[in-house]
């Protein structure tokens, strides 16, 4: 730690405290000092899955295998608003399909965001599975599956998702995100929710 700062044990205790009673994912919430509605009306949803680190010991939440990224560890499901800022975020093993993580996203919104009405999405979350289990936890949302023309060759933009690979892509140029360090699912999701913040200060600083 620098001189500058508290002891380490004294930092660590704040960072505890402030992944349990919701602190982190509070104070990255700027959308009104960007001149927007503080409850988006869309949103994008996507997930990312990131290597795991070697580890040991009784205390890690474990890994899956993604079959198809061929990845061994985490999966990163991600919600942001049409800007690119994390309204929402959950880690799980990375053998969780993507339709079940993401009504897991939806479902523990507990309340946040009450006029969101449309849900952007790529294609892993087509399917009645996903949207009759979203029915059930957001009943007014409607949902668009962004696909990727057979027509087109090499690399395409794609509406409304290329806003959130570019924050998955922003996300993962923190050090700390680029494998997955955490022996704790919460743990990675508070270093996820310390990036975002970093990303919004930028944002705030940097308004043009």
């Amino acid at each position: 730690m620098p001189k500058d700062l508290p002891p380490k044990s004294t930092i660590y205790d704040y960072f505890d405290l402030w992944t349990y009673d919701g602190t982190l994912q509070r104070i990255h919430q700027c959308r009104e000092q960007s001149e927007r509605e503080a409850s988006p009306s869309a949103a994008i949803i996507d997930s990312q899955s990131v290597k795991s680190a070697e580890k040991g010991g009784g205390c890690i939440d474990p890994p899956g295998y993604d079959a198809g990224k061929k990845i061994k560890g985490k999966k990163r499901h991600v919600l942001v608003d049409t800007v690119g800022l994390l309204l929402h975020a959950v880690v799980h093993p990375a053998d969780v399909q993507d339709r079940n993580g993401g009504i897991l996203v939806m479902a523990t919104l507990f309340g946040m965001y009450p006029f969101l009405q449309k849900l952007f999405a790529d294609a892993g979350y087509q399917g009645p599975k996903f949207s009759t289990a979203l029915a059930k936890v957001r009943p007014h949302l409607t949902v668009e599956i962004v696909k990727r023309s057979d027509r087109t060759n090499g690399f395409v933009v794609l509406p409304k998702r290329w806003i959130v690979e570019r924050t998955l892509a922003w996300l993962n140029r923190c050090r700390r995100l680029a494998k997955d360090w955490e022996n704790r699912n919460r743990k990675a999701l508070a270093f996820l929710h310390l990036a975002s913040i970093r990303l919004m200060l930028r944002k705030l600083c940097n308004p043009a």
